[in-house]
């Protein structure tokens, strides 16, 4: 794609297969030719939005910035598919540097590496941020860090230290009660009484053991059972505060010892779009318009608005301070949308018209 931002792939052959192997939020590509040619690997970072999609070579998705031909006639096309561009891929089979092992497929050397580390500054921060620390968490991202801390009761803001070395003491008198525990009884027994640790890998294989793509925005139904699925994050009547790095954590009850100073903690609230009779007077008509709309946007729009939400937001709060402040104007919308339209008009009179 002319607008993608990863290298150039030196890759062609009129056969291949191709092959793929995941660790933590990472995926290698392995493009194999059937005849005499060299191997070419890809590690892909997928961000907030990237995913594969599978289809037909002539209706190419928008954002396809990498695409795979089949053989088939009419061609399809396997598309790395990147709406806001944050995910990369680079060449070679080296996952990135400083990442630790996999919360899936690694999972006994991932919880080795916690325990055994909790000395590094890493854990002087809150838990709900140490979690997003791929150094250690290879693998949890936001809204598994929010549904992780919500099923064992964790404030997000209690320090990670804390809660890990509290852990590490269950787990060493857990070991000195039971010294010949098999491995059949190990489970069992995480099964029943999970940690932090253990939910980093049940947590995120309920999501992959799922039959249904639960993240697909093209198929409502699908993207409801996720919706479904999730217990804390973006769940109405849920509490939740900017950590230091501006990523949204949700979660319920008091938020912990180390919360940023100066917040409020922000419920969500049911949409109104399930109930839309439940407006009270004193919401503006300009602002019932609004929630009109909201309610009318198909599931895709609705995700991408939840993601926007995880990123730094330190502009768009000034912005709402700012209109919350205001009083609320008695005009009409007419003459407001009149009057930027003569300043815009005014502006590209002087030629001071910005770029499309």
């Amino acid at each position: 794609s002319a607008v993608g931002r990863g290298p150039e792939v030196p890759f062609s052959s009129e056969a291949y297969r191709i092959s793929a192997t995941s660790r933590g939020k990472e995926l290698r590509l392995t493009l194999a030719p059937l005849g005499p040619a060299a191997t070419q690997d890809l590690v892909f970072r997928f961000g907030m939005s990237g995913s594969f999609r599978l289809c037909p070579a002539a209706r190419l998705p928008r954002h396809a910035h990498l695409r795979f031909l089949t053989r088939e006639s009419p061609p399809r096309a396997l598309c790395f598919v990147d709406a806001r561009r944050f995910g990369s891929w680079r060449l070679g089979d080296a996952w990135q540097l400083g990442r630790g092992p996999c919360v899936l497929s690694e999972y006994q050397a991932f919880r080795e590496n916690v325990l055994k580390n909790l000395d590094d500054k890493a854990f002087d921060k809150p838990i709900c941020e140490a979690l997003l620390n791929q150094k250690f968490f290879n693998g949890i991202g936001n809204y598994l860090r929010a549904e992780i801390l919500y099923r064992l009761k964790i404030p997000p803001f209690e320090k990670a230290r804390t809660v890990l070395e509290a852990l590490k003491d269950q787990e060493q008198a857990r070991r000195k009660k039971n010294p010949s525990l098999t491995l059949s009884k190990k489970l069992k027994l995480m099964r029943e009484n999970p940690d932090l640790l253990e939910l980093c890998h049940t947590v995120p294989m309920e999501v992959i053991a799922a039959e249904k793509n639960l993240f697909d925005p093209d198929h409502s139904d699908n993207y409801a059972a996720f919706k479904n699925w999730l217990q804390c994050y973006l769940v109405p009547g849920m509490s939740s505060l900017r950590d230091r790095n501006g990523r949204t954590i949700w979660f319920q009850g008091e938020p912990g010892p180390m919360a940023p100073k100066g917040q409020t903690s922000r419920k969500k609230r049911a949409q109104l779009k399930a109930d839309p009779e439940a407006l009270t007077p004193k919401v503006t008509m300009r602002a019932s318009k609004r929630c009109s709309r909201a309610a009318a946007k198909p599931p895709k729009l609705a995700k991408e608005d939840e993601e926007v939400a995880d990123g730094p937001r330190k502009g768009r709060a000034r912005g709402r301070r700012k209109a919350t402040a205001a009083p609320a104007s008695s005009e009409p919308d007419a003459p407001v949308k009149a009057k930027r339209s003569r300043q815009t008009s005014a502006r590209r009179g002087r030629g001071e018209a910005g770029s499309p």
